[in-house]
């Protein structure tokens, strides 16, 4: 099973910037598709972006195209999430999430990440 571990979360002002960073270790990270998922107090669970296992594919939330970035860094075990323009209604928690089925595509269902990391928290504000 992988374990993954999210920074570079904080609180930023509206319109900042910020890159969320995943490190992956244990089952092999550079065979799967990994995701960003978000979770914002008294609202579900969103797949904000997502990526395949080469890099390759993408997909985004419609609410953060054009703002955020997914990329990943397979000799270095590592996921990224650029997020520029920033505004209070990306206040969440951001998981970083792994599908389990190596070489599938990117997944828009946040029930096709069964693993998870402790999340950073993202505030920003107003």
């Amino acid at each position: 099973q992988v374990q993954l571990v999210e920074s570079g979360g904080g609180l930023v002002q509206a319109g900042g910037s910020l890159r969320l960073s995943c490190a992956a270790s244990g089952r092999t990270f550079n065979t799967n598709a990994m995701g960003w998922i978000r979770q914002a107090p008294g609202k579900e669970r969103e797949i904000v972006a997502a990526i395949s296992w080469s890099g390759g594919t993408t997909y985004y939330a419609d609410s953060v195209k054009g703002r955020f970035t997914i990329s990943r860094d397979n000799a270095n075990n590592t996921l990224y999430l650029q997020m520029h323009s920033l505004n209070p209604e990306d206040t969440a928690i951001y998981y970083c999430a792994a599908r389990r089925s190596p070489w599938g595509p990117p997944s828009r269902s946040t029930y096709e990440y069964p693993d998870w990391g402790r999340g950073t928290q993202v505030t920003v504000s107003s």
